[in-house]
Parts: C-alpha cells; structure tokens; sequence
C-alpha cells in the first residue's frame, strides 16, 4: 500500500500525505452484489485511521478534524468502511478516496461571517410592509360606533 494524498485546498495549501503506516486495512465478506463468490472473498474494506496520532497534521489541522468529525470518530480513531464493488482492489480505492475528501474538507477553515448593517433601500421595504400590512389589518376591524 502507498502513502494517501490528499489535494490541496484551504486549510492545506500543499496537500496532505498520510504515510501508509498510519492507515490500516481491515478486510471482511461484503454483502450485496457478487454472486457466488460474494461468500468467499473479503471485498469489504474498512480503512482505520487515528487522527490524534498522525504525522500528517498539524497541530490547528488537528484540532479542526476532531472538531469537526467529532461524531464519526470512536476515541480518535476514524474509520471509513466501503463495500459498493464486487473486487477489493475498488473497495480499497473508493476507502482511500473517501477519507482523503472528508480529511480535504474537515481542515478546510471556516470563514466568519462579517457583521452588516442593512442597507436604506431595505430598511425603507421593510417600513412599507409593516405599514401595508397595519392598513389591511385595520381595515378588518369593526366600524367605530361613535361615529
């Protein structure tokens, strides 16, 4: 198996490779397509990965993963299971690709929102509404009896 790399993009400038030490492949019978040898071969791939001892990361990466991925992660490990293929090759291929997209993603930073004011023109519909809406509302009360 080789080293994961993952593409760059915010929060990872120049990518990210994993080194292949750090990644474990566990192999299991799949069910779903396959026929008879679906009951014989280990198509079935489950990709472990432990965030907290990785070498890949930074320490700010780090803490963005295991902020993020919080509820998909059993301790600090993360585990990305994929069984859509009938060979293992493309199992393992479709694991790899999985957990290079969601690491891409999980250290990608977030922006924060810059507070606004609302603009005039806003401001100004917004007045109009209320006053349209007041005017159709008292047009649906009873007619003043004193006069």
């Amino acid at each position: 198996m080789e080293d994961l790399h993952v593409l760059p993009g915010p929060g990872a400038p120049r990518g990210l490779v994993i080194p292949s030490g750090e990644l474990t492949e566990l192999f299991s019978r799949s069910s779903g397509p396959g026929g008879q040898g679906v009951n014989t071969t280990d198509s079935r791939v489950q990709l472990v990965f432990d965030v907290a001892t990785t070498t890949a990361l930074t320490a700010a990466q780090r803490e963005r993963v295991m902020k993020r991925l919080g509820g998909r992660l059993a301790g600090t490990i993360l585990t990305i299971s994929a069984a859509e293929h009938r060979s293992q090759r493309q199992n393992r291929l479709a694991a790899r690709e999985r957990l290079a997209e969601l690491l891409r993603t999980a250290v990608r930073p977030v922006a924060e929102r810059r507070p606004t004011r609302p603009t005039k023109g806003s401001q100004r519909r917004r007045l109009e509404d209320k006053h349209r809406r007041s005017e159709t509302k008292a047009a649906r009360r009873r007619p003043d009896s004193s006069g």
